[in-house]
């Protein structure tokens, strides 16, 4: 497959999205897909089909896409916020701990992260 010029990513990458957010999976992992043929570091283009590998249950395709992203770019907050929701939802509490904790430190503050972390702070007490 040929290379996308980055217009061409941001286009594809777009599409995807707009494609995700009406529901269309299957065609908007395809895109992302594409996206990724081109340029496999994309971090939002991966972080997205993370997310959308997630809301099909399809959770250890998502856990790889999200863990590639946090390697491949780790002061990427967004990456680590998400993983740590991922873990959660699937009863891997240490490890959404350990992403929580890394998105504060990484952005002290993370009203999301914050939140996360104080039901934590309850179950431990």
């Amino acid at each position: 497959m040929a290379a996308f010029d980055n217009a061409d990513i941001q286009q594809r990458l777009a599409h995807a999205l707009a494609l995700k957010n009406d529901g269309k999976y299957d065609e908007a992992i395809a895109e992302l897909q594409a996206v990724l043929a081109s340029d496999e570091k994309h971090a939002d283009a991966r972080l997205n089909l993370g997310l959308i590998y997630g809301f099909i249950g399809r959770f250890d395709e998502s856990l790889a896409e999200l863990r590639k992203v946090v390697e491949l770019h780790p002061e990427h907050v967004e990456a680590h916020y998400n993983l740590g929701m991922t873990y959660a939802m699937l009863s891997m509490f240490e490890e959404a701990r350990a992403e929580f904790t890394l998105v504060l430190a990484l952005q002290p503050g993370h009203a999301q992260a914050t939140k996360q972390m104080s039901y934590f702070s309850a179950l431990d007490k």
